[in-house]
């Protein structure tokens, strides 16, 4: 634990920090798979619904600073394309 008040103070806004960030990373996770498993099961038309509300979901982590906004753009790129392959198949 820090002496210095302004460090023990800085060592509780982490803790909330790292707190709403797992909440927000843990979104993403979730409504990755979600898509991925719509995608997998040859349900098109779900699969582009949550395909929507899981970039949603991204970009708002983005925004915020979660992650990166690249990386973002990584995540919805790589989830459309396996969206998309349902789509066509």
């Amino acid at each position: 634990m820090p002496n210095i008040k302004s460090s023990e103070r800085s060592v509780k806004t982490d803790a909330e920090r790292r707190a709403r960030n797992y909440s927000v990373r843990s979104a993403i996770k979730t409504s990755t798979r979600k898509v991925e498993e719509a995608a997998t099961s040859g349900k098109a038309d779900e699969a582009k619904t949550l395909l929507t509300n899981a970039a949603s979901i991204i970009d708002k982590a983005a925004a915020r600073g979660v992650i990166h906004k690249n990386a973002a753009a990584r995540k919805k790129s790589r989830l459309a394309r396996k969206a998309n392959a349902t789509q066509q198949a």
